[in-house]
Parts: C-alpha cells; structure tokens; sequence
C-alpha cells in the first residue's frame, strides 16, 4: 500500500549515504524488481506467474526476479540501499526517497494515475470549507496527505487552517467507525470501505487532481544505463500484461479475477479500483501523458509538497534542490543535481514495435 513513514525515510537516507548510494552498476545478466500490492502494480505478479516476464528476459538472455515486498516503505528503501536494481512507486515516494537520498533513479514505466482511488470523506462537513478548524485523520506525508493539502488549497484553506492526524493504514477502517474520528482521507480500497458507511459525504478526490498521483516502476539509472536490455524486457513484459489485462477475454477475465484474489478482494473489486485510476494500457498512451503540460505542472506541485514537508533531506533549501528530467531533456531544479529522469525512450519503443 502507498504509506509513508518520516523515520523510515529518514533511515532511507542514512543507509543509502553508508552504502555509497545503492549498487553499483555494471553489465550484468540477473536483475530483481521489488513490487508492493496496489492496483496499479499488482500486475506485475500476473507477468510473472504467467511466463511473460521470463519469455521477455529471455529474449533478451537475461534474469529478471520480480520479489514482492510486504512493507511498501520499506521496499523503496531496500531499492535505495542498492537490494534491488529497480522498484514500484508514486512519483512522489520515488522523489522524496531515492532521488533526494542521491540515487540517480529512472521511471522506466508510467503505468497509471490516481483518478478517483485516493479521496476525502466525512461524516459532517459537507465541503471542504467545513473542515475549517477540524480534524483530519490520515497517513501522514503519504499520497492522501499530499491529496488533502491539494483539496484545500482549491478551496483557499491552508494545512495550518485544520488539524492534522496521524494514523496507519491498517487502523483507518476501524477508527472511522468511531465517534472520534469523523474526517479521513485514505486510497482503495479503504476508500471504499470508508465512503459506503452510511451518512459519509465524499468531499474530494484524485480525479480533481488528474496526473498528480502517478504509479511508476523505477530503476536504477545507471543499472539502465550499462543494461538497456532490463528496459526492454520490462518495458515489453508489461505492454503485452496490459493487452491481457483490459481484454474482455477469457484471459483477460481469468487475469483480473486472479489479480483481485491477490488484492484480498475478487474480480468485481479489481474491476472497480481499475475504475479508479486512469491506466495506460498502450505505450502510446504513457508517453503522450509524461510528455504533457499537465505532468509537469503535477510534478512542480509533488515537489513543493515535498520541500515544505522536509521529505527532501535536510541539505534542502529549496524546492529545486533535485533536478527532474523530463522527456524532452528539460531539468526542473538543479541541473548539478538531476536525481529523478522520466525517460519515456523504452515506452516509445514499444509503441513503434522496436523491441
């Protein structure tokens, strides 16, 4: 799930510095990519346990080990100390852990953005200018953290104008059936549970926010770079995951009942979290959103987060303190310090059938 942990981005740093930024890259034959549960990355299971994964890497005469990790955090920060060459995660996480630890890290694949998934609800407030002066609970600095301050910025209201709690992913459910807790904002399928309860108003969600919660799977830059043979065999396994997945076939029916079982819901729940996300089923599609206005813009904003909640480090002075690269070779902040690169030259090979 896509929590977050100030202590464990914190140790994220430190052990990435005593282990000289994760591994060392060199042309090697065996790669692993750790994955966590959530709609939008569960597919990778699906490529592995289906043989898609190994016919691509054995095109390409490599290993590729996709390793679920039970602890979404924790699988960034492995990924960070150099456990794995490459890792799920919103580009929020894989700015505020990676990148602003020093590894140079790649979004390989831009699978997805939060389009309804991720929400504010309530029990009283009947907008987001009635939680004036209340109490939200929530995962701090996590998606729904970032999706709250966003809310009430639409609306005027500042983070200082309520208050703000912190709770874990695994109590949000239990909590707001109580009388204490009457405001949360949380993802899917929590949201759901939360939302369906009854006299709970929906105050809020990612739709209004398209492109600003975008799912990835990153690599390791220069592992990427000594191995553009991990790209292709990724970037390939999962295009042909996608044909299947949104397919009304029986494949493809079979492949979301199974991905729903492995969610800890059915096919019928997957269906609706799929709902919720604005998936790019074709290359085509990934590369014509990364290269757009609006996934720029939505990064500037991830970035400010970031920054005014001290997730960049302590070295931070500014916004800019990492650069990003964005398709076209434009940086936004640091060009001395570009950590975190949306390369979208393995997704436009894929869409012109080169690989």
């Amino acid at each position: 799930m896509k929590t977050s942990d100030m202590s464990k981005r914190l140790a994220a740093g430190l052990l990435t510095a005593s282990l000289s930024m994760g591994a060392i890259a060199e042309e090697k034959d065996s790669f692993s990519i750790a994955w966590t549960i959530y709609a939008g990355w569960v597919p990778w299971q699906y490529a592995e346990d289906s043989g898609i994964m190994k016919k691509w890497a054995d095109k390409y005469d490599i290993e590729v080990d996709i390793v679920q990790v039970n602890d979404y955090i924790e699988s960034i920060n492995q990924y960070t100390a150099g456990q794995f060459d490459g890792v799920v995660a919103t580009s929020m996480d894989g700015l505020s852990i990676p990148a602003a630890s020093g590894l140079d890290t790649t979004a390989l694949i831009v699978g997805d953005y939060s389009n309804a998934n991720d929400g504010l609800v309530s029990k009283d407030a009947e907008s987001i200018e009635d939680l004036e002066g209340e109490t939200v609970h929530l995962v701090e600095l996590s998606v729904s953290h970032y999706l709250l301050v966003r809310a009430l910025d639409s609306v005027g209201l500042e983070e200082r104008d309520i208050n703000v709690v912190n709770i874990s992913d695994a109590d949000l459910v239990s909590a707001f059936q109580t009388d204490e807790v009457r405001h949360v904002a949380t993802w899917n399928p929590l949201l759901t549970e939360v939302a369906a309860m009854p006299g709970v108003t929906p105050l809020f969600d990612s739709s209004q926010i398209p492109g600003h919660i975008k799912d990835l799977t990153m690599v390791n830059t220069e592992t990427l770079a000594d191995n553009p043979k991990l790209g292709k065999a990724l970037v390939g396994a999962w295009y042909e995951t996608m044909s299947i997945l949104k397919s009304d076939s029986e494949e493809g029916q079979e492949a979301r009942a199974m991905l729903g079982e492995i969610s800890g819901t059915d096919q019928e729940g997957y269906e609706m979290q799929l709902e919720g996300m604005k998936m790019f089923w074709e290359p085509e599609n990934s590369v014509e959103f990364i290269r757009s206005d609006e996934a720029r813009s939505a990064m500037d904003d991830v970035r400010q987060f970031s920054f005014d909640k001290g997730l960049l480090g302590q070295g931070a002075q500014s916004p800019d303190f990492v650069g990003i690269e964005f398709p076209d070779g434009s940086i936004m902040g640091d060009e001395s310090n570009v950590k975190f690169r949306f390369d979208d030259s393995y997704m436009q090979m894929a869409a012109d059938d080169e690989i």
